[in-house]
């Protein structure tokens, strides 16, 4: 049997060099790629998308669209990066952990949506909590999130690394009209009813994350403390290659949490701090905004894939 032929648009890109290193060597796909001079064709990308088994889109949003229109093999399978679908009902969201169910959709799909990296992490801790129960869906959710500087994309990476020396700034706070385009996306997945309250950051370290959500005990249904919720999240996540759920005597022990830490992997580490006396929670996040937050979900939903291709 033929190798599944694996075409990524847009393989310039800050995501789409990760994948292009994530697929290197292996010998259960084919590689598609475009001459240099034909990487901005329409035509030829066109031709190229319309020839692989498995399009990976690493495009801006619209031209993400634009690649998804120009599809008229009905036999060609789509992972897109970029935000363009991620609410749309047509596209199965690319989060295998998010349900028991979602992997084998993932599978099955002809249009996956890759997560955003926020989402990521903020639907990973909301997303189970909302579904038992154990937060209201119309909490008045607040979400922090550091990003290192790639998340950006490569005007970011060019201004901490150009040839001319660092030149952003330590620490930036963004998105400060409160329009930031992964805040739908956070709010349909987890299974909230109100839009939360989404504050990015970014920090001068090339890439990680650390993102959190805080909570009030006495906004929460009566008998909801720290260990139900962090119970609630280890059920959830019990056998997930990729997803970690720290027990509450590891936490117990953390005096920060460095963004930086699983750079490289493509896993997710979730935890819980409570202060019993102040009726306050933490829910926290840490993983590699490049990782699971890009192309490594790409790279585990492309396998879901193949997997299911035989």
């Amino acid at each position: 049997m033929t190798h599944p032929l694996v075409f990524i648009d847009g393989d310039q890109g800050t995501t789409g060099l990760q994948i292009h290193e994530r697929l290197h060597g292996r010998a259960d796909l084919r590689l598609l790629t475009l001459p240099e001079a034909e990487r901005k064709n329409p035509q030829r990308r066109a031709e190229a998308i319309n020839a692989c088994d498995i399009a990976i889109l690493c495009l801006p949003d619209e031209p993400a669209r634009q690649a998804a229109a120009s599809i008229v093999n009905p036999a060609v399978r789509v992972i897109d990066a970029s935000s363009a679908h991620r609410t749309d009902a047509g596209w199965v969201y690319g989060f295998p952990e998010m349900n028991a169910q979602q992997g084998r959709l993932i599978a099955q799909a002809r249009r996956v949506s890759n997560p955003g990296c926020y989402p990521t992490g903020a639907i990973a801790l909301l997303g189970p909590l909302v579904q038992a129960g154990l937060v209201p869906a119309d909490y008045p959710v607040t979400v922090h999130a550091v990003s290192g500087y790639s998340g950006g994309g490569r005007a970011s990476v060019d201004a901490y690394e150009g040839p001319d020396g660092p030149q952003g700034p330590a620490f930036q706070l963004y998105g400060l009209g409160l329009a930031h385009k992964h805040t739908p996306e956070i709010e349909k997945h987890a299974g909230l009813t109100q839009r939360p309250v989404f504050v990015p950051a970014y920090g001068a370290f090339r890439q990680g994350i650390v993102l959190t959500v805080p909570l009030q005990l006495r906004l929460l249904p009566a008998g909801v403390d720290a260990q139900r919720l962090h119970d609630c999240l280890h059920r959830h996540y019990a056998g997930a290659a990729h997803v970690q759920v720290a027990a509450p005597e590891d936490a117990a022990g953390h005096a920060h949490l460095d963004p930086q830490a699983l750079n490289g992997t493509n896993d997710l580490r979730l935890a819980v701090y409570g202060n019993a006396q102040h009726g306050q929670v933490l829910l926290t996040a840490v993983f590699d905004n490049l990782g699971k937050g890009a192309s490594g979900a790409a790279v585990q939903n492309l396998d879901l894939m193949l997997e299911a291709m035989g």
